[in-house]
């Protein structure tokens, strides 16, 4: 598979091609390596990490600010996918922006569903957020072990599946937004049934497991996409966009690991 042909639309075709026109391809000292993109991607998780404890303690104060956060993070990530289209340069300021950003909104929402399970008297070790981070950080070092010993290849079958199944559950979240706004529950997905047992709670963390899977696969294809841009001699400002399609997806596995430590925690903590 071509490196100008990837799943990622932030590493699409138009926006990888264009970083080589700007640069003329790479030369044999200013090329992208994977150490390169995974220091920036270290350095993007700890400015995440460093926000989503500022959020977390500002949301104690200002309840408002886990549905400012998640407003604006919307927005600046719609923000910044358009910009990194038209610029893909501009990725080593929207990174860590994108970083910062989600990093607030995560912590904060860690805090909010802290304060639902504590609501029910249900206290949980270490916190939500540690849980999720410890989580995370496991699925990363998971499947970067798979991708590093070629046990799972992300090739284009494999990548044209996942996008499939990915559109399924995109568009099914967007019509449980939908109908949620007029006031209806979708059952399985709404948190809140966790705390009421039985099947439908069963049904709704083995969904949101599925769904931890399906974010966690879509680390192999990042890793393919780091391996393939390095072995095409792509050049060093290349670095940045590759380190944003990864923090993309580990924002998604944290937000999926808070979720499933969640459910965990409603079905099966002791209530105080």
């Amino acid at each position: 598979m071509s490196i100008l042909s990837s799943s990622n639309p932030v590493l699409s075709e138009q926006s990888l091609g264009r970083i080589f026109a700007a640069e003329g391809g790479a030369t044999r000292t200013n090329v992208a390596s994977v150490q390169g993109v995974m220091a920036k991607t270290s350095f993007c998780t700890i400015l995440a990490v460093g926000a989503g404890a500022v959020g977390y303690a500002l949301v104690k104060d200002y309840p408002a600010v886990l549905w400012i956060s998640a407003i604006a993070s919307m927005v600046i990530s719609l923000i910044l996918f358009f910009v990194m289209m038209a610029n893909p340069k501009a990725a080593m300021i929207g990174t860590p922006i994108y970083s910062i950003t989600q990093g607030v909104f995560l912590g904060a929402l860690s805090f909010g569903l802290e304060q639902m399970l504590l609501a029910q008297g249900i206290t949980v070790a270490g916190g939500l957020a540690l849980q999720a981070f410890i989580i995370t950080g496991s699925l990363m070092a998971s499947m970067l072990a798979l991708h590093t010993f070629g046990i799972i290849r992300a090739g284009p079958r494999f990548q044209s599946v996942l996008a499939m199944v990915t559109m399924g559950v995109c568009v099914a979240m967007l019509l449980s937004f939908v109908v949620s706004m007029f006031g209806v529950s979708v059952p399985f997905v709404n948190l809140g049934d966790a705390f009421g047992g039985g099947s439908a709670a069963w049904i709704g963390m083995g969904l949101n497991a599925a769904i931890l899977i399906l974010a966690s696969l879509w680390l192999l294809v990042d890793l393919a996409q780091i391996d393939e841009a390095v072995a095409a001699g792509a050049p060093k400002s290349m670095e940045w966009m590759l380190a944003f399609g990864l923090i993309v997806t580990l924002a998604w596995v944290y937000l999926e690991s808070l979720k499933l430590a969640f459910r965990v925690a409603a079905m099966f903590n002791s209530r105080d």
